[in-house]
């Protein structure tokens, strides 16, 4: 037999569910995971990733309704940040400073991975059915002797099914949810950015092969679309 849940009902469930949560020291969730095997070429150069002592300790802290909720993102993500280049990338090797990356006088390209925002809905938000997560990222690209000659923009989505008493589960699934789906908008539109065709053609980056290649691109080719991969 089913039995119908009012909204009323529903909402006072989540309402106690936060008093437990509250009760308990909040939710603190550390999203990871593993990047699936990309089934793309790899481009042809070695290119360093800047991943910043920031960003490696970013965390996201925020209370609602007297509940304090944090999600520790920098390790997962820098642990998925070395995924993903070395998926795109022939050779890739990590920095903590532009300044080593500089030194280092073999690379084509440097990447510094940042997170510029992290946002979440609750059960309570949706109703009681599912958590959602949105990461925006900006991605700056410098040429190997420090300059930097472009800057990308991607955001990732996702969800999960709240299905049970603790938040922390489902905003850690969806959490990584968003990151697998900005990994797989990158992987599949970025060699098709002015900075890749550089890249791939077997240049270094530098202002004037950057400019060169946007003027010779239309540019919507140059965009990674925030449009959520199902």
């Amino acid at each position: 037999m089913f039995v119908a849940v009012s909204n009323s009902v529903r909402g006072a469930c989540l309402a106690t569910l936060e008093v437990a949560l509250a009760a308990c020291g909040g939710v603190n969730v550390k999203p990871e995971g593993t990047l699936p095997q990309a089934l793309i070429p790899k481009i042809d150069a070695k290119v360093g990733v800047l991943v910043t002592p920031e960003m490696r300790a970013y965390k996201h802290d925020e209370t609602r309704g007297g509940v304090s909720w944090t999600a520790e993102l920098g390790p997962g993500h820098t642990k998925y940040a070395e995924q993903l280049f070395a998926a795109s990338f022939r050779e890739v090797v990590m920095f903590s400073a532009l300044d080593d990356a500089k030194a280092a006088g073999d690379l084509a390209a440097v990447f510094e991975p940042r997170i510029e925002q992290y946002s979440f809905a609750t059960a309570r938000d949706t109703g009681g059915d599912y958590y959602a997560v949105t990461i925006s990222y900006r991605l700056n690209v410098y040429a190997p002797a420090g300059d930097q000659v472009d800057s990308l923009t991607v955001s990732g989505y996702g969800s999960a099914p709240a299905g049970g008493m603790s938040g922390e589960k489902p905003l850690a699934a969806a959490s990584f949810a968003a990151m697998r789906d900005a990994a797989a908008k990158f992987l599949v539109q970025f060699p098709e950015v002015a900075v890749a065709k550089v890249l791939r053609e077997g240049r270094k980056l530098t202002a004037a092969a950057t400019a060169q290649s946007l003027a010779a691109s239309t540019s919507a080719a140059d965009i990674i679309e925030a449009v959520p991969i199902n």
